[in-house]
């Protein structure tokens, strides 16, 4: 069964839930002042905080990234997520406390803080422009492929112009708190559907029994997972494994245990695009404890979105596409989920899902889509205006920042619109987004880990590390045509991640060595001290337990641990 359509109730929720979202997200706008706008004025209390990252995080691009990776190439995908645990549990002890005391709108205004203005515009201007490219274009482009599927006759351009306006909507008159506010509606939405599909795809399947039994027999005919490219279908303990061998082409176990955590750090610790929402908390206790809760939410992915897409292997490995018109980048017709792996989320939906349930799982679908793409409209917007605007005009009021921040907002729009369509050009979404940040990542997160926790660390060596980072990648990009680099374009990208970290920190290193230090009030504020830990042990003692988030970080690890520890 290949058929897209909707009945006159899907499509009644659908077009219902969108007006009602955005009116709500109106509702919630805070405008009044800079801080209120960009920071939804940092009363934000710890649950809103946890399920305001979850939500920006689990966007829609991510949802169908999962589906497909996990059709693709198995439920190892999922080390991307229980990572994410562990990097916020890091992130909380470490450096969440300077980003709070520091009073900072953006990232890049804490890189000025600890190093200098050269590394505040670079990094600016590189956030901005990975905004465009990895988070807002791959959002629409989620939402053209589902809506795509549903009303063909409609052109993609379309598509995408129409869904970055709805989701500009409460973004340009209300800021983050509007944002947010609607990212916890939707979260909660989104986990319901994915619940849902998870349900009907178990019972499709015959359950877990049926799940692993169905694996191990096409393993044992000699089936394959994706002919195109001769992956040979594995044994069901193959396929749920989440460590794979060295020479693993998606996830090798040294990968996962070098260059994963880098990506992870990259994300969760330094992209302006998740931290702004715990920039908003209200004091360091609630942005930890917001963290930390982001961090447990992320465990059930495995079960409500991973294996439903290991569930497809079953279910639409044999299924001809060819009825649902779907173009590939080079004009044919999509023939089998082989050749459109993006499309196993949106079969999943179609395939499984009853009327109604069908239109409400949608909208959680299309909210996500709304839910990032706005959150990184409004973080784009923040970069623009603070750390731009605001120091080439530094006259202007709070609220002629605002008004900044929402022509901003409405120049983003048009850009990632136009480049959305260019990811198709990829293949899967989830090898997209992953190469670009392997070339994105690593400079930066050598820049913060360094800056924080090694004193002789200069700004000059800031600059010189980035720029390395940006110079290597531009280099890489190119050589993909020259014979001579073949080595580095057949390296798997989590190993040049970990490589392109460590030259960065070298770099980063040997350059600060031979230039002027820090200043004493640099140096005293933003990097971290052994005295630090021990004068929070005093505060912490007058904390009950469950309050500690030292105790919530220990029980975090050990959920996870057992996770892993039983699909390892």
């Amino acid at each position: 069964m290949t058929n897209f359509s909707l009945s006159y109730l899907d499509i009644g929720i659908m077009v219902g839930y969108a007006i009602l979202i955005i009116a709500y997200g109106l509702y919630h706008g805070k405008r009044k002042n800079s801080e209120e706008y960009f920071l939804a004025g940092r009363n934000m209390v710890w649950p809103i905080v946890g399920i305001s990252l979850f939500a920006a995080n689990i966007s829609s691009s991510t949802l169908v990234g999962l589906a497909s990776s996990a059709y693709e190439t198995d439920t190892h995908v999922f080390n991307y997520e229980w990572l994410a645990a562990v990097v916020l549990i890091f992130f909380a002890i470490f450096f969440l406390p300077f980003y709070l005391k520091s009073k900072v709108y953006t990232m890049p205004e804490f890189l000025e803080r600890r190093y200098d203005q050269r590394s505040r515009y670079y990094f600016s201007f590189i956030t901005i422009v990975g905004n465009v490219l990895i988070d807002t274009a791959a959002g629409l482009y989620v939402g053209n492929i589902v809506l795509k599927l549903m009303f063909p006759e409609i052109p993609g351009a379309v598509i995408i112009i129409v869904l970055a306006f709805a989701a500009a909507a409460y973004t340009i008159p209300g800021g983050l708190n509007s944002v947010i506010q609607t990212e916890v509606v939707q979260a909660i939405l989104l986990i319901l559907g994915s619940c849902l599909i998870t349900y009907y795809a178990f019972a499709e399947v015959g359950g877990w029994s049926g799940l692993i039994a169905g694996l191990d027999a096409k393993a044992a005919a000699g089936e394959f997972v994706q002919e195109k490219s001769g992956i040979m279908l594995k044994s069901a303990e193959e396929v749920l494994s989440l460590v794979r061998p060295a020479n693993d082409d998606f996830m090798p176990w040294t990968g996962l245990l070098f260059g994963a955590p880098i990506l992870g750090f990259y994300f969760w610790a330094n992209n302006q695009f998740m931290v702004q929402r715990v920039l908003g908390a209200k004091d360091l206790n609630h942005g930890r404890w917001g963290a930390l809760f982001a961090g447990l939410l992320k465990l059930p992915v495995l079960f409500i979105m991973v294996l439903p897409g290991t569930c497809a292997i079953l279910m639409f490995a044999d299924l001809d596409l060819s009825s649902m018109n779907y173009a590939l980048p080079d004009g044919s017709i999509c023939q089998d989920l082989a050749d459109c792996p993006n499309a196993t989320y949106p079969l999943l939906l179609f395939n499984l899902l009853p009327t109604g349930a069908l239109g409400l799982v949608l909208a959680g679908l299309l909210a996500a889509m709304m839910s990032s793409v706005s959150a990184t409209f409004n973080s784009a917007s923040t970069l623009v205006t603070m750390d731009f605007v605001r120091k080439l005009r530094p006259e202007m009021t709070s609220q002629q920042l605002v008004r900044a921040g929402q022509i901003t907002t409405l120049v983003l729009v048009v850009l990632a619109s136009a480049w959305a369509p260019q990811i198709e050009k990829f293949g899967s979404l989830w090898e997209y987004l992953q190469d670009i940040l392997s070339y994105i990542a690593p400079p930066v997160a050598a820049t913060f880990i360094l800056g924080l926790f090694w004193k002789r660390a200069t700004g000059t060596g800031s600059i010189a590390c980035l720029l390395f980072g940006f110079v290597f990648s531009i280099f890489a990009v190119l050589s993909k045509t020259f014979d001579w680099v073949e080595p580095l374009n057949n390296m798997h990208f989590l190993h040049r991640t970990f490589f392109l970290f460590m030259a960065s920190i070298l770099v980063n290193f040997l350059v600060s060595l031979g230039t002027k230090v820090a200043s004493a009030d640099q140096i005293e504020q933003y990097t971290w001290k052994k005295q630090m830990f021990i004068e929070e042990t005093e505060e912490l003692k007058a904390l009950p337990w469950y309050k500690n988030y030292r105790y919530l970080s220990i029980g975090l690890l050990i959920l996870t641990a057992l996770l892993v520890g039983y699909f390892w």
